[in-house]
């Protein structure tokens, strides 16, 4: 099972997210833009009892990124997978320490991810900061994030946000 878990998280981040956008729906406010690129690097982790039981996978996720963001970033990532279907998920919560338009801060993002593996369309990607979660300068900071890979597997993004 575990390396099925792999494979999910791989064609997770290759598949879905290069044909994904998430649905940005800022109400008429006026919104900032960053863009940037970040290196990744997923790591097996021991999952709970109750996650070995049910087939469910836990990883952890270091990043650093670089552009209009700059940082760090560690997550924890929870992945499933049914074979019969092919149908995948991962949940993940991740902590950003760095800086974004100037001001210095952290914030986290939830990470919600569902597709039929080698199906892009049939994903629903959702990558939002948890609202609340702004500290420092970046207290206030609401947005959403859109992932990119490239054909060589080079990681960028899109993050739409709004600082008060």
């Amino acid at each position: 099972m575990n390396a099925i878990l792999k494979v999910l998280a791989a064609a997770t981040f290759s598949t879905l997210l290069m044909a994904q956008a998430p649905n940005r729906n800022f109400k008429g406010e006026q919104h900032m833009q960053a863009k940037g690129t970040f290196e990744v690097k997923v790591t097996p982790a021991d999952g709970t009892l109750l996650e070995k039981d049910a087939g469910i996978g836990r990883y952890t996720i270091d990043k650093t990124w670089s552009g209009d963001l700059t940082g760090a970033s560690k997550s924890s990532m929870l992945t499933s997978m049914t074979e019969s279907t092919g149908t995948m998920a991962y949940v993940a919560l991740e902590k950003v320490e760095g800086k974004l338009a100037g001001k210095t801060g952290s914030f986290y993002f939830s990470h919600t991810v569902t597709m039929k593996k080698g199906e892009a369309a049939s994903g629903v990607l959702k990558i939002v900061v948890v609202p609340g979660s702004g500290t420092g300068e970046l207290a206030g900071l609401s947005g959403e994030l859109n992932i990119i890979i490239d054909a060589k597997g080079g990681h960028s993004y899109v993050f739409d946000y709004q600082l008060p």
